[in-house]
């Protein structure tokens, strides 16, 4: 079944009303290696990404909570 102009729009929309877009830019040669990581993790080049930055805010978070643990057991 051919996927028609309609169902375009209508993924444009969608996606359009659920996501963000960020364009990033690498050095020549890097988008290749990204690439091959994320094939290496069973994940799109997207997928990839995004667990990454996932993963770093989460030990952002993790970071500034153990910094707020250590303030508060000082100050007592």
């Amino acid at each position: 079944m051919a996927y028609s102009e309609a169902q375009k729009r209508a993924t444009a929309r969608y996606n359009a009303r659920t996501y963000d877009r960020i364009e990033i830019k690498v050095p020549k040669g890097e988008k290749e290696r990204i690439s091959q990581a994320a094939q290496r993790q069973g994940k799109s080049l997207n997928a990839y990404i995004v667990s990454l930055i996932k993963q770093d805010l989460e030990g952002e978070d993790a970071e500034n909570f153990r910094s707020h643990r250590d303030r508060v057991v000082l100050e007592d």
